[in-house]
């Protein structure tokens, strides 16, 4: 949460990219810590090392099914020659009560079955005579089911290792080892562990709840019909697609339209759901930019502390952006530009971060490299501004996708990689070594 909005300042400053990410990253505090089951965990972040209080796996077990014997038993056993041993019972997964493997003696073992006392090895049921006319498991069950549980005898035609196919206690993990570190973000294989190692829930920071509004009365929900001077309105779910893909929990809100009460009345009722909110849309200096107009206010009594700050970033696309907070929560909001490359870029040097904070990873930023730029001219920038063009990146090697319109969503939708040319470059030539942002 955060504990106060940013410094006030003149409306006519240009603050830097930097500036701008600097005192949202100072406001925003990672969320505090909860325990939860294992599957509510998933892509949370660990707040404590998790150590292993058991043993993986917990007991010496077959790799295989086959024969658990003994090695001097089956010793210079061949196909002429095989090694005939008694096959004394059936020892299957999950089994408490083991039998023993004596001199001359086999037990049939199932995959993840213990290794019984007196046995050393196992020899899979493909060399021997143990598998024909029947798979092994069917044959175990359905000798579970005589009347008078004859055994029989097993031929074995090839000689084994001592501990061939038998995995070791511990040869996982051991008791007392740690088995993930504090800030690790859990996903599949790490529940798995957890699952594993017999932990039911874990302590994480949970992921962020974000709600994303849209505004503006020429918004179309995708589906309905365009009227005249009408959009479908894109940047909600963009930016809701975009927070999901930044591990947070998120909640789209339909377009809003352009009045300044019901977009105050919207973003109030949402707060109970939020840990973060985000605004596209009505932040520039329009007569319709209800965004300012509705949150452009100095903390009442109420709410202390709260407010939004609006200003001109020295970054294209992107430059009207506005953050700080609102509610007796204080909860960060964002609001972005409504242009939908305006929009997704900021979420990426802005949001995205935020949300990464909120959960509470060090590393809060996207990946970055040098390419070399691959264009048939020369990239122009204003002077003053730190440009984002979209491109591809491959082997080294960035290409410019579309042009510098804030609008070009076709464009957007091909890129995995933003060209970042600094506020002191006006002109970037081909073969030029540039700073990549990758997406993905």
């Amino acid at each position: 949460m955060s504990s106060a909005a940013p410094r006030t300042t003149g409306q006519d400053q240009l603050w830097s990219v930097d500036e701008h990410l600097d005192d949202i990253l100072a406001t925003v505090r990672p969320l505090e810590p909860i325990e939860l089951q294992l599957l509510d965990a998933q892509g949370c972040v660990l707040v404590e090392d998790v150590t292993v209080p058991v043993s993986l796996p917990p007991f010496d077990n077959s790799s295989m099914d086959g024969y658990a014997v003994r090695v001097a038993d089956v010793a210079g056993a061949s196909e002429e020659f095989p090694a005939a041993l008694e096959v004394v019972g059936d020892v299957a997964a999950g089994q408490a009560d083991l039998l023993h493997v004596g001199p001359g003696q086999a037990a049939r073992i199932m995959t993840g079955a213990p290794l019984p006392p007196g046995a050393e090895t196992v020899v899979p049921v493909e060399w021997t005579d143990g598998g024909l006319g029947e798979g092994l498991v069917t044959g175990m069950r359905a000798r579970a089911l005589s009347p008078d549980g004859a055994e029989g005898h097993v031929q074995v035609y090839r000689p084994a290792e001592a501990r061939a196919h038998v995995r070791a206690k511990g040869s996982d993990v051991r008791a007392g080892d740690r088995a993930l570190e504090a800030g690790t973000v859990l996903g599949p294989p790490q529940i798995a562990l957890l699952a594993a190692i017999g932990r039911a829930t874990v302590r994480v920071r949970p992921r962020p709840r974000v709600v994303v509004m849209s505004t503006g009365s020429e918004l179309v929900q995708p589906g309905g019909e365009l009227g005249s001077g009408q959009i479908y309105d894109s940047n909600s779910f963009a930016l809701t697609a975009a927070a999901i893909d930044a591990g947070a929990i998120a909640y789209r809100v339909g377009a809003v339209a352009d009045d300044a009460v019901t977009l105050r009345s919207t973003i109030e009722d949402q707060l109970v759901r939020a840990d973060l909110m985000v605004t596209t849309g009505g932040v520039s200096v329009g007569a319709y930019d209800v965004v300012k107009e509705a949150l452009s206010y100095v903390g009442d009594e109420d709410e202390p502390g709260s407010g939004i700050e609006f200003r001109k970033l020295a970054m294209q696309p992107g430059k009207p952006q506005g953050f700080g907070s609102i509610g007796p929560d204080h909860t960060p909001l964002l609001a972005l530009p409504g242009n939908p490359v305006s929009s997704y870029v900021s979420f990426e040097l802005f949001v995205r971060p935020a949300i990464r904070t909120l959960m509470g990873l060090d590393d809060v930023h996207r990946p970055t490299t040098t390419a070399t730029l691959t264009t048939g001219k020369a990239l122009t920038s204003p002077k003053g501004r730190r440009q984002f063009l979209r491109g591809t990146y491959a082997d080294g090697a960035v290409t410019p996708v579309g042009g510098a319109g804030s609008h070009l969503v076709a464009a957007l939708a091909h890129a995995d990689a933003l060209i970042v040319v600094p506020e002191d470059v006006e002109s970037v030539e081909p073969g030029t070594e540039v700073e990549v942002v990758l997406l993905g």
